[in-house]
C-alpha cells in the first residue's frame, strides 16, 4: 500500500478558519482540503438546507419534458416508465412511477431483462410499448446512447423522454427531451447527479406546476439517497443535500420496501455506509439473480406485510448472489494463474457459463487481489458481455474508447463501464486493452493508495473532535471519511487475530507516555500481527463502537507498518 499524505492547505487559511469555527487546526485543515475554507461554506456544509436544491428548470429540456408529460396526462395517454435493472435504475423507476401514479392511473413500469435484452433501452421494450398502446416512454438511468432505439420508437409514433447521467456521445438521441446534466449544452449547476437524482429533478419540476414544494417531495428522498450511495457518485454539492435528507427519511419514515429490508437486519440507525452495504446489495440482487421488477415491486409496495414477503424473497436472491460471486471469483483467479497473467497491466477473464448478474462484483473482487483495470466477460446471447472496473486515478472509459474497433457497444463512467463484443474479437480486444493500458497508465496507480488527510497525535482524538468528524457525514467520493496517520504506536499486549479464519486484527493501542487506549479493528490485516510486538505506525478512520450499551471511539485500521 502507498501511504500518501494529501497536500496541506495554506497555514493562514487554516488558522483563520479554525478561529472562525472554534475548532482545532486539524479539523480546519481537513475542511480546507475539501474546499470548505470560509465560514459560509462551512455553514452550508455542516447544515445542509433544502434551499440549496437547485431549480429543476435550469436543466436543458426540462420545460419540454414537463409540457409533454402534462399533455400526456391531459390526453389520458399511457406512459411507460423504463429503467435499468441496477439500484440507480430501479429506484429511479420506483420514484417517477409512484409520483406519477398520484396524478394519473395510466402508468406502467418496465425493467429490461438483464439476459435477454441487456443494458439500456431495448427494441423488445419499445415493441412492448407499441403492443400495449404506450405513446410516451420515460427512460431513467439509460438512453443517452440509444440513438437507433429512439429512432425506432419515433417510427412507431412513440415519444421518448430520456433522464440519464452517463457521458453522452457525440450525438444525442432524437427524443422529445433529453435530461442529462453532463450534456455539453446543459448549464445546470451540478453535473454529478445519479440517474435517480435526474428522475427526482423531473418530479420536482412536475410538482412545482402543482404548487408542491420541496418539502412535499421529501418522502421520495429515501430512494434518491439509496441511489446516490449505490452509484458511488460524488458526495458533495446537491448530492450531499439530497443524501443528507434522504438518510433522515430512511431512518425516520422510509417507504415500506426499505422498512422491510431494515426490519430484517434489526439495526436502529443506518449510515450511508449501511445503505451501501445493506440496502443497495439487496435491491441489486433482484436484478442480478432474477429480475429487476422484483426490486420495483418491493420499492413501490403500499402494504407493509406484502413488502416483508418481497424482502424475504430478495434476501434469498442476495444469499445466492454471495455464493455465486465467491465461486466465480475463485474460478477467475485460477484462470489468471493458469494463463500466466499475474504480471500483466490488466485483468481480462472470460467463461461462457459465468452468471451475468455478478460479473461486476467479481471484477471488483479481482481488483482486491490484482490491483489493475479489470474486465470480466461472459456469454450473453450471441455476443460476449463484460463489466469493467478500474483503479483510482485511471479512466477505464477512455481506455475502452481506444479499443472501439473491437467493441460492439459500450457505456459507463471513469471507474465502471459495460460493453459487448463478438466472440471472435475477444482475443484481439484483450490484447489491445492490455496495450492501451500499459502505455497510458501511470505505473504508480497500480499500487493501492491510502490518501491520508492528516497526521495526528492520539491526544487530539477527543469526544469533541470525533463528534465534528461525524458531522461531516454523509461520506462518499469527494467527501470521504477522514483518514489519519499516527506514529510510534504500541499495543497494550492484548492484541490478537480474530474472525472465523483469523483474518482480522483486534488491538488496544496507545502512544508514548499517555496510557489512554483506543480499541482498533483491522479487517483483513491479520497477517500483520507480527508488526505489533514493537512500535508501529498506523493509518485509520474513526468510528463508533457500541458494546453492552456503552459507546466508545474505535479506530478502523487501513494499514500498519
Amino acid at each position: 500500500m502507498r501511504w500518501t499524505l494529501k497536500s496541506q492547505p495554506e497555514k493562514e487559511k487554516v488558522v483563520q478558519l479554525a478561529k472562525e469555527l472554534q475548532v482545532d487546526n486539524t479539523i480546519a485543515s481537513i475542511l480546507c482540503q475539501r474546499n470548505i475554507d470560509t465560514f459560509d461554506k462551512a455553514k452550508k456544509f455542516f447544515r445542509p438546507s433544502l434551499e440549496d436544491i437547485h431549480n429543476p428548470f435550469l436543466m436543458k429540456d426540462m420545460d419540454v419534458a414537463v409540457n409533454r408529460i402534462e399533455a400526456a396526462i391531459s390526453n389520458n395517454e399511457n406512459i411507460l416508465i423504463y429503467g435499468d435493472y441496477d439500484v440507480d435504475g430501479t429506484t429511479a423507476v420506483s420514484l417517477v412511477s409512484s409520483y406519477l401514479k398520484t396524478i394519473t392511473p395510466n402508468i406502467a413500469t418496465y425493467i429490461p431483462d438483464r439476459y435477454d435484452e441487456g443494458y439500456g433501452v431495448s427494441y423488445t421494450g419499445i415493441d412492448f410499448a407499441q403492443d400495449n398502446d404506450f405513446s410516451l416512454i420515460i427512460a431513467l438511468d439509460c438512453g443517452i446512447k440509444a440513438i437507433d432505439k429512439v429512432a425506432y420508437a419515433n417510427e412507431k409514433n412513440i415519444d421518448f423522454i430520456i433522464c440519464d447521467h452517463h457521458k453522452p456521445g457525440d450525438e444525442i438521441p432524437d427524443a422529445i427531451a433529453v435530461l442529462n446534466p453532463k450534456r455539453v449544452d446543459c448549464s445546470y449547476p451540478f453535473d454529478e447527479l445519479c440517474g435517480c437524482g435526474v428522475g427526482f429533478k423531473l418530479i420536482q419540476a412536475l410538482g412545482s406546476k402543482r404548487n408542491q414544494t420541496i418539502e412535499d417531495l421529501l418522502p421520495y428522498l429515501d430512494l434518491v439517497a439509496t441511489a446516490i450511495a449505490a452509484d458511488i457518485v460524488p458526495m458533495n454539492g446537491e448530492n450531499r443535500v439530497l443524501a443528507y435528507f434522504g438518510l433522515q427519511v430512511i431512518n425516520q419514515n422510509p417507504r415500506n420496501g426499505i422498512k422491510a429490508i431494515i426490519h430484517q437486519i434489526k439495526k436502529k440507525e443506518l449510515t450511508i455506509t449501511d445503505v451501501v452495504f445493506i440496502i443497495a446489495p439487496r435491491i441489486n440482487a433482484a436484478g442480478r439473480m432474477k429480475h429487476g421488477n422484483y426490486a420495483v415491486e418491493l420499492l413501490t409496495e403500499m402494504e407493509f406485510d406484502a413488502a416483508v414477503d418481497f424482502a424475504a424473497a430478495i434476501e434469498i436472491f442476495n444469499a445466492d448472489r454471495k455464493d455465486l460471486d465467491k465461486k466465480i471469483t475463485d474460478e477467475a483467479l485460477i484462470q489468471i494463474i493458469d494463463n500466466n497473467e499475474e504480471q500483466r497491466f490488466t485483468t481480462v477473464v472470460y467463461d461462457e457459463n459465468w452468471h451475468k448478474g455478478v460479473i461486476g462484483i467479481v471484477a471488483s473482487r479481482l481488483i482486491e487481489k490484482y490491483y489493475r483495470p479489470t474486465l470480466v466477460f461472459t456469454k450473453s446471447g450471441d455476443k460476449l458481455a463484460a463489466s469493467a472496473r478500474s483503479v483510482k486515478g485511471f479512466d477505464v472509459y477512455n481506455a475502452l474508447k481506444d479499443c472501439e474497433e473491437f467493441i460492439e457497444q459500450f457505456g459507463g463512467h471513469k471507474y465502471a463501464a459495460g460493453l459487448t463484443l463478438l466472440s471472435e474479437n475477444y482475443e484481439n480486444f484483450k490484447n489491445k486493452f492490455e496495450e492501451v493500458v500499459s502505455k497510458t497508465i501511470d505505473k504508480e496507480l497500480l499500487i493501492p493508495e491510502i490518501a491520508i488527510d492528516a497526521e495526528v497525535e492520539l491526544t487530539e482524538i477527543t469526544p469533541k473532535f470525533f463528534r465534528i468528524i461525524q458531522q461531516m457525514a454523509p461520506f462518499g467520493p469527494q467527501n470521504m471519511r477522514p483518514v489519519f496517520k499516527s506514529t510510534c504506536i504500541r499495543d497494550n499486549g492484548y492484541g490478537k487475530k480474530v474472525g472465523k479464519e483469523q483474518t482480522h486484527l483486534k488491538l488496544n493501542v496507545f502512544q508514548g507516555d499517555n496510557k489512554q487506549t483506543f480499541g482498533a479493528i483491522g479487517f483483513n490485516l491479520g497477517e500483520k500481527m507480527e508488526f505489533v510486538q514493537d512500535e508501529f505506525d498506523i493509518v485509520y478512520a474513526l468510528d463508533e463502537n457500541e458494546w453492552n450499551g456503552y459507546k466508545s471511539i474505535q479506530f478502523v485500521l487501513k494499514d500498519l507498518k
